[in-house]
């Protein structure tokens, strides 16, 4: 199967894991440019307008939706962040927002987290994993 893998930058690391182990067992897995070139990744110290622009200057968030066409599930990887068990910010919730409109399986490894936002998150009707991976299908 061909996945493609969302999820914040700051979970980079546990991205990088899910990937190897999905490979593993046979599927093709794209993940975000900001995993896969730490240049892109912002820095504790920079600023909202700094990350924007790296944004826009890479075309990342249309250049995400145009990859995410090509596969054929999305998986959200929504550890922990700021204290909120299952995270998910506000470009993963775009991703998942792309992912829905293009009628793609959704997965999220972790349940979601309440947030303002649940009620959009859940209307999206994601698959929880509760972190296990191998039950993709």
């Amino acid at each position: 199967m061909k996945i493609i893998i969302c999820g914040s930058i700051s979970a980079s690391e546990e991205i990088i894991l899910v990937k190897k182990e999905l490979e593993k067992i046979g599927h093709e897995v794209e993940i975000p440019e900001g995993v896969k070139k730490p240049t892109l990744r912002p820095t504790s110290l920079s600023t909202s307008s700094e990350k924007a622009d790296t944004k826009i200057k890479h075309d990342l968030i249309r250049g995400y939706f145009e990859k995410m066409k090509m596969y054929d599930t999305v998986l959200i990887v929504n550890p922990e962040k700021k204290g909120i068990k299952g995270y998910i910010g506000g470009n993963t919730c775009i991703e998942m927002a792309f992912a829905h409109v293009l009628y793609k399986k959704l997965y999220c490894l972790y349940p979601l987290p309440e947030m303002s936002y649940t009620s959009e998150l859940l209307a999206m009707q994601p698959i929880i994993l509760n972190g296990k991976i191998k039950e993709i299908v």
